[in-house]
């Protein structure tokens, strides 16, 4: 598998980002179903308040309109009929939806604006009006004049001579209240309520009042008046409730394709690895380093190591190889100094004074504009004279690079000593051991690994060995697991160990704990304690 691969695996696993992804989807489907749908409510409601009062406003001005008009025929309910026909006609005329004014004497309609003089009992044309009332509003399905269409009974006491007063019909006009409706959506009907009948916008008859629907959406009183107003509808409309859901099904899947872009784009490896700089997800281990010929600590590897939040720790070959591939390992490397200067207070208490402190190097930082000033800051920010330094640069470094020895130049004259890290698993040349000052040469584990065995790379690991005797460089074998191989090197004149023979990579508290355990002991030629 592609180390980029890996590291994509790693930290941008597809499935968790679809998972994420989908259920952000639902949480914005449901955050989005409520707030819209109480939003909705509260909308329709003020509506549905709005038409209440509009109505309620209309109704009341109407009877004011209308007590206006038939007061000042109080009056006249003791006069004939001919002295204030005249009157009571013009008065009926000009009064709005008014179908008939009539003044009663003895609880008897003696004069009608619409046909003179008369003598009805008023229970005859209304037989619920009470004249005991100072304002009675009844419906009737018809008047005396005008058959089978309903109207609204009136009724005005005269205070001051009992059984008399002025009643007064009125048509029905729903008209504008349908015009209310149709602006307010989803009403679906509308009543007017008057003692035990009502009148409403689905059937032009008189009904009872018990005939009505159930808890209607608004019923307001006419203030001063015995009339109530019912609205009815849906609370809720379920047309606005199946938009909210399609608007909302298609809303969460946008921001879900969204959501899934940006996480997508936030966690791609690059963007990832400078997300675990600022969480603070890098720690350095270090791994001692034994000197072979008397098994005591000679210095330290400090190794880069990544925990991540969620998918643990990540293999270094991994996130270095695409940090470098991603052009990230120069601020990479930044950290790993800063790291390793904070550990360094300290890990000068743990380790002795001149011990060697080994750090990794990629070609792409040593070829960077920064990279001088980058070890200039690092060195300032070290114990002063405490540790000594090795900087381990891998065959592709000279390679590439045209100016390496003026870079290697540069780093022997800041006092670091330079190691060729894993010799003889790339470019191998001898030109370069002639042709630049090494201090160190790394054997690569892969070549510990077949000591003992019968493998194509055994004769190598000995031309290995061989060249470095005749050039007298110091040998650091990495990856030693067993006695075995450690005597096996100790022979042929290895100088340098590290492995898990001697001790892991560890933490500065690891390593001041073990420390002591490593310093006296630990020899090629025996094996560690379990």
């Amino acid at each position: 598998m592609p180390l980029s691969t890996m590291v994509t695996k790693h930290v941008t696993n597809p499935r968790k980002i679809a998972v994420t992804s989908a259920v952000f989807g639902l949480v914005f489907f449901l955050l989005f179903t409520l707030l819209a749908l109480t939003f909705t409510w509260h909308r329709r409601s003020n509506g549905y308040d709005q038409l209440a009062l509009s109505s309620q406003h209309y109704l009341n001005n109407i009877f004011d309109s209308l007590e206006k008009t038939v007061k000042p025929l109080q009056d006249f309910t003791q006069s004939s009929c001919g002295r204030i026909s005249s009157d009571l006609t013009q008065r009926a005329a000009f009064g709005a939806n008014i179908r008939a004014i009539l003044l009663v004497r003895n609880n008897a309609a003696f004069c009608s604006s619409a046909t003179g003089n008369m003598w009805l009992n008023i229970n005859e044309i209304s037989p619920e009006t009470n004249p005991d009332n100072n304002i009675d509003i009844r419906l009737i399905a018809q008047t005396p004049m005008v058959k089978d269409k309903p109207a609204i009974v009136f009724w005005l006491k005269n205070s001051h001579i009992p059984q008399s007063g002025v009643l007064a019909t009125l048509n029905i006009n729903l008209t504008p209240y349908l015009l209310l409706a149709a602006r307010a959506q989803q009403i679906d009907s509308m009543a007017i309520i008057a003692g035990n009948k009502a009148i409403t916008t689905w059937n032009d008859n008189i009904i009872d009042k018990v005939k009505l629907p159930g808890t209607p959406l608004r019923r307001v009183a006419v203030p001063g008046y015995p009339v109530t107003f019912d609205i009815y509808g849906e609370a809720m409309p379920s047309r606005d409730i199946h938009l909210i859901l399609v608007s909302a099904l298609l809303l969460s899947l946008l921001m879900s394709s969204v959501w899934f872009l940006v996480m997508t784009l936030r966690l791609q490896p690059g963007k990832e690895i400078l997300l675990g700089i600022k969480r603070g997800e890098f720690h350095v281990e270090y791994q001692p380093i034994i000197e072979a010929a008397s098994g005591r600590i000679y210095g330290m590897e400090a190794l880069m190591r990544w925990t991540h939040p969620t998918e643990g720790r990540i293999p270094p070959d991994s996130f270095i190889s695409f940090a470098e591939g991603q052009n990230l390992i120069v601020p990479l490397t930044r950290h790993l100094f800063k790291l390793i200067a904070r550990d360094a207070e300290k890990l000068r208490h743990v380790v002795p004074s001149g011990s060697k402190l080994s750090i990794n190097l990629s070609p792409t930082h040593l070829t960077a504009s920064s990279f001088c000033q980058d070890v200039r800051h690092w060195l300032d920010a070290m114990p002063t004279h405490h540790f000594k330094y090795i900087f381990e640069i891998t065959e592709r470094s000279m390679v590439s690079e045209d100016n390496a020895e003026e870079m290697f130049t540069w780093i022997h004259r800041q006092g670091i000593e330079i190691a060729i890290d894993d010799f003889g698993t790339g470019h191998s040349a001898l030109i370069y051991l002639e042709k630049f000052k090494f201090d160190y040469l790394k054997i690569d584990r892969g070549f510990v690994q077949s000591i003992g065995m019968e493998t194509v790379t055994s004769p190598v690991l000995d031309a290995v060995l061989n060249l470095a005797r005749k050039l007298n460089m110091n040998t650091v074998a990495e990856g030693v697991e067993t006695s075995d191989q450690a005597v096996w090197l100790l022979e042929r004149g290895v100088t340098y160990m590290q492995g898990y023979l001697f001790s892991k990579p560890c933490t500065v508290a690891q390593l001041s704990e073990n420390y002591q355990i490593l310093m006296p002991h630990t020899t090629p030629s025996s094996k560690p304690s379990p």
